[in-house]
């Protein structure tokens, strides 16, 4: 059985997302970032060398790294979910656009604000930046459900996990309602509903 290593709502959330929405068999392991122990008192640096979540033990040992290569993983695991489009169709190459953005622009964009030593006019300027990346994201939800139109993609859990961390960031969204109809269409979602459950990330 397949075992995803995460923290609770960092972007692990992403591929724990989107093993809920291909409906397999899965097992989790909480990873406490600052002491690199698993909730097993593994030494988690023994088990991924790189040191941060997510990694998916997947059913031959291997082990899998880099979230946006485990969401197409996991997607292609269940094609009829159509959590990605078929491999080597122009779709597909448009999934990796979203997915490439998303982590260099978006997530790397937030990066910054996480470090509690970083000087006020240091983040308003990386707001500032993170800003115009989330214009281009709101500008193309115009007219579409999901990223890549009516079809809920992989694309769309590692979105809703990273602009999750806006409110503990102190990062406005309003500017945005596009983006508040979207997260809230995509927070609806059965299995977005049981990973938060499952991470500890909702009131039930």
């Amino acid at each position: 059985m397949m075992k995803l290593y995460y923290t609770p709502g960092a972007c692990s959330l992403s591929p724990h997302i989107a093993l809920h929405e291909a409906g397999l068999h899965f097992e989790i392991e909480k990873v406490n970032l600052g002491t690199k122990k698993t909730d097993a008192g593994v030494d988690y640096n023994t088990i991924n060398s790189k040191g941060y979540v997510p990694a998916l033990e997947i059913n031959n040992g291997q082990l899998l790294t880099e979230g946006t290569s485990i969401v197409q993983y996991i997607a292609d695991l269940a094609p009829e979910k159509k959590l990605a489009p078929l491999a080597g169709t122009l779709e597909r190459y448009r999934l990796q656009e979203w997915l490439n953005y998303i982590a260099t622009e978006i997530h790397k964009g937030f990066s910054p604000l996480f470090n509690p030593k970083m000087p006020e006019d240091s983040k308003i300027s990386a707001k500032k930046r993170l800003a115009k990346r989330i214009d281009f994201v709101a500008e193309n939800l115009v007219g579409k459900d999901y990223l890549l139109g009516e079809n809920f993609t992989v694309a769309d859990a590692y979105l809703f996990t990273v602009l999750g961390w806006s409110g503990s960031l102190h990062f406005d969204l309003s500017p945005w309602p596009i983006l508040k109809t979207y997260l809230e269409r995509v927070a609806a979602r059965p299995a977005v509903k049981a990973a938060m459950k499952a991470e500890g990330l909702t009131g039930d």
